[in-house]
């Protein structure tokens, strides 16, 4: 399901919903939005964040994407946020199980992609410290501003990476306990827990250019990963997101 980009100004006139993104950059968060969004078959539009721009800081809450906002209701920037308001718009197919024990799993799975000790946070934290330590990574200026804005600590620069690992190994695992019955992290159903595990993969491995065009400066950011980091990626995790993308969720990305 395609979506439109708009301007700021007819972004936050529009009704309905929209979704203020990271523009350019396949980030994890925001291309899970956008498949949440196109597995459900909810319409919405887009907006690039634009760092300078007062109306859509005032409209959105802050300058970070992604955040949703549908109609006149408070904007959700956090990952549970979004991914609540998509289950309540359209509840089939749902990503999230009523059954306790499942919705549990999928939402404890979720987080350790998402959320603030999560995968994605560490691995971002992992790439400004690679740049800052000119081992790779971002552009000093980029890693300067990612650093600040996410609490990077030179001091701690070697945690990062051991806990993106750490991650890593129990996300590969996670995957692997239910292969007997199925290709998802519930086994045979699909959750939510799969669309972040297909987009985050791509912090480490980023799809192909013809997938997913991007500046030769951030696809170099993205590709940059130690050996130690590389070896904890499982291949199964690689094989889930090609299988992800080949059934369920959209290509090329647009960014």
């Amino acid at each position: 399901m395609t979506f439109e980009y708009l301007p700021v100004e007819r972004a936050i006139a529009a009704p309905g919903l929209r979704m203020v993104v990271v523009g350019n950059v396949p980030s994890p968060w925001g291309e899970a939005a956008k498949g949440i969004f196109h597995i459900k078959r909810i319409p919405f539009s887009a907006v690039r964040l634009v760092y300078d721009n007062d109306a859509l800081k005032q409209w959105a809450g802050q300058l970070s994407g992604p955040v949703a906002i549908y109609d006149s209701e408070p904007p959700r920037s956090g990952w549970a946020e979004i991914l609540m308001l998509a289950e309540r718009l359209a509840p089939a197919p749902a990503l999230l199980s009523l059954e306790p024990n499942e919705r549990g799993r999928a939402l404890a799975i979720a987080d350790k992609f998402c959320g603030p000790a999560g995968l994605g946070w560490a691995r971002r934290l992992q790439m400004v410290h690679g740049s800052l330590t000119r081992a790779g990574g971002f552009n000093e200026r980029v890693a300067g501003y990612l650093g600040n804005k996410y609490g990077y600590d030179a001091a701690h620069g070697d945690e990062y990476g051991a806990r993106v690992r750490q991650l890593l190994r129990e996300l590969g695992a996670s995957l692997r306990e239910r292969r007997h019955q199925g290709p998802y992290y519930l086994g045979a159903t699909l959750s939510a827990a799969d669309i972040y595990s297909a987009t985050f993969v791509g912090m480490f491995v980023p799809l192909p250019e013809a997938q997913c065009a991007m500046h030769p400066a951030a696809r170099a950011a993205f590709e940059w990963v130690d050996d130690q980091t590389l070896a904890a990626i499982d291949p199964l995790m690689l094989e889930h997101r090609d299988m992800m993308y080949a059934r369920h969720l959209e290509l090329p990305l647009s960014l």
